[in-house]
């Protein structure tokens, strides 16, 4: 695989996907690494591959997954637990009344009425603290938010 490599104001930095080190005019490499968390939501039933194309769809460049979470019945799923393990990720479930303590942005009525919290996504991802990256996104079967450390 060959680089590609765009000439900044602090030398070379690499914009191959996945690689966001930069790399300076002195060639020492300074990582860039955004850490973070993914907030899950997902049906029942959910496969790892329809996990991991709603984390890719959304992912920013230059963001490192620590861990997948979500509501501790979907951290239960085969599919999360796959798409956790296919990446080496961290798999965080969390109960109810933990999600329903985490101030978000966007609160659904139905999420509400179903699980009693008003959000799995945003909520997990928010659970440990932490920056909203990528608000909840909507991906066939599965919600996901992106949250900085």
């Amino acid at each position: 695989m060959t680089a590609t490599a765009r000439r900044g104001s602090a030398g070379l930095t690499d914009v191959r996907p996945g690689s966001p080190a930069s790399v300076s005019q002195d060639g020492v490499g300074s990582a860039q690494l955004i850490h973070a968390v993914v907030g899950v939501g997902a049906r029942p039933g959910v496969t790892a591959a329809e996990v991991l194309a709603a984390v890719d769809a959304v992912l920013p460049p230059g963001v490192r997954v620590t861990a997948l979470a979500t509501v501790d019945r979907r951290a239960a799923e085969p599919g999360v637990q796959a798409a956790a393990d296919a990446r080496g990720w961290r798999l965080v479930g969390l109960t109810v009344d933990r999600l329903a303590q985490v101030a978000v942005p966007t609160v659904s009525a139905r999420v509400a009425a179903a699980l009693g919290t008003p959000s799995v996504a945003e909520a997990a991802a928010l659970a440990e603290g932490g920056e909203l990256l990528v608000p909840k996104t909507v991906h066939g079967r599965v919600t996901v938010a992106v949250a900085a450390r």
